[in-house]
């Protein structure tokens, strides 16, 4: 559940008092104490002043139906065709069950939910359990869910999850300079409780002024109630600098002008040759 929502419950009211439900902020499910009848009164009218199907949209969690199956192995292959997607439930101190979802429900509920997302899951109209999707098997060609592994937690029960991490602002040196802005770490791993779990951590990339300047898990905010497990030292973002390319002397004017060298290194030698060979004729001329 992201920060900022709320988790209405219904608690017994005297009979002279309106039945209204108890919002509790963000935060461990704790109802306070009913000391102050008045602030009580005030605080329940401040709410009925807020439309219901708001309280109920803010607060509800996503729903998900399931029903049991018999079905096993290669004969799935039929359910996927009729538009059931195979399915396994399984928690801690609980048996796994084979269950099967609607194939269109569940791909619509992951495009408009987080990955740590809590979904309260019904089995064969049973009353409903929170589950989190721990695994999706995906089909190599056409990216079709093709089986789904949920884990049904514990409220009280903390919980390891990876959560994705989400650049915001601009760079200057992405800007400015023209470097690359690269991600050598996108997850973070944390704990927390199941209902605390953040869906993803946004940080700002706008201290990246140069490429020497780097974004360290230690400068992420992690809420309070988050247990941070990965190294606060490593790097989860950085620029790299622009390649700069060398233009180079192509091979092919280094050999001709070589080539004519030689050329003009075999004209004057065969000018040398040519004026050797007049000289010893008239040398013996003279001598006839």
């Amino acid at each position: 559940m992201m920060p900022g929502s709320c988790i209405t419950e219904r608690r017994s009211i005297p009979a002279d008092r309106a039945q209204l439900p108890l919002v509790v902020p963000y935060g461990p499910i704790r109802a306070p104490a009913d000391t102050n009848a008045g602030v009580t009164q005030a605080r329940s009218s401040q709410i009925s002043s807020t439309p219901r199907s708001e309280l109920q949209m803010a607060t509800a969690r996503p729903t998900l139906a399931a029903e049991n199956r018999e079905v096993t192995g290669k004969a799935v292959n039929r359910l996927r065709k009729e538009g059931r997607l195979p399915a396994v439930v399984f928690g801690h101190g609980l048996d796994s069950a084979n269950v099967t979802l609607n194939t269109h429900d569940f791909e619509q509920l992951r495009k408009h939910v987080g990955q740590n997302a809590l979904i309260d899951l019904s089995v064969d109209g049973d009353k409903a359990k929170p589950v989190l999707v721990q695994h999706v098997q995906i089909h190599p060609v056409n990216r079709r869910p093709l089986h789904v592994d949920l884990f049904a937690v514990r409220m009280t029960e903390e919980l390891t999850v990876d959560v994705p991490l989400i650049p915001t602002g601009e760079s200057t040196a992405v800007g400015e300079l023209g470097g690359t802005l690269l991600h050598p770490t996108e997850q973070l791993r944390v704990k927390a409780l199941p209902d605390h779990l953040p869906q993803s951590i946004s940080y700002s990339i706008e201290s990246l002024t140069d490429f020497d300047s780097v974004v360290k898990v230690s400068d992420l905010v992690i809420p309070d109630d988050v247990t941070l497990l990965s190294d606060p030292d490593e790097v989860i973002a950085t620029v790299q600098r622009p390649r700069i390319e060398v233009e180079e002397v192509p091979e092919a004017a280094e050999g001709e002008e070589g080539a004519e060298g030689e050329e003009g290194a075999e004209g004057e030698a065969a000018a040398t040759g040519e004026g050797s060979q007049g000289e010893s004729g008239e040398a013996a001329g003279d001598e006839g």
